[in-house]
């Protein structure tokens, strides 16, 4: 099995990145000590390695799926569970910016990066944006999983946010739930909606019915 360096290593050189390979494992291995910061629960590199298996499974949907595996390197590389709105995805997509520039990739690609980090904030994308839709879509492949990890999962998430009293974080999560499902639907590209949406579907709105 592929490595996470090796793999951070090939989404980098597909994406035009000119530094060493030395270079570039000690951006990975710095990143994966991110992943594994101790309040992290379920953004962790299990999420990680669960994103870019989505995003290497669908791969032929998106024009620059090496644009897209970067993001998911990305996209919660900032992550602090008492941060307000959306603080975490602005400060990953300045973040990466900054890394993918000293790592040498081209402007453009750095830029790019970092806007498609930005859309996981909402997880709202524009039309013809195949790459932020496998981006999304691979994020939110948790919540088509199957009732036992899908419980796993939101217990997951209820540890990181533990310094949240019960009702404000029912309120908090509700609304999180209630704008997905206010989305023309969770997944974006077809083959995934139809693969996966329906139970999203379900397991979103179980989890409603539990949280009122």
């Amino acid at each position: 099995m592929t490595s996470l360096p090796d793999r951070f290593r090939a989404a980098a050189r597909g994406a035009g990145a000119t530094a060493t390979d030395t270079d570039l494992d000690s951006a990975a291995n710095y990143l994966l000590s991110r992943w594994t910061e101790p309040q992290r629960h379920y953004h962790d590199v299990t999420h990680l390695s669960a994103v870019l298996d989505v995003v290497d499974k669908f791969a032929g949907l998106a024009p620059n799926p090496d644009r897209v595996r970067l993001a998911a390197w990305m996209h919660d590389a900032v992550y602090d569970p008492r941060a307000l709105g959306d603080a975490n995805e602005r400060d990953s997509a300045e973040f990466a910016h900054g890394l993918l520039l000293e790592l040498g990739t081209p402007e453009e690609v750095a830029a790019e990066v970092a806007r498609l980090v930005g859309l996981t904030a909402g997880h709202a994308t524009e039309e013809n944006d195949p790459d932020g839709e496998l981006l999304c879509d691979a994020d939110l492949a948790i919540l088509a999983a199957d009732e036992d990890r899908y419980a796993r999962y939101t217990m997951a998430i209820r540890r990181e946010y533990a310094h949240v009293p019960d009702g404000d974080f029912r309120a908090a999560r509700s609304r999180v739930l209630q704008e997905l499902l206010k989305l023309p639907s969770i997944y974006r590209l077809a083959p995934i909606r139809d693969e996966w949406e329906t139970a999203a579907q379900r397991n979103l709105q179980a989890e409603l019915e539990l949280l009122a």
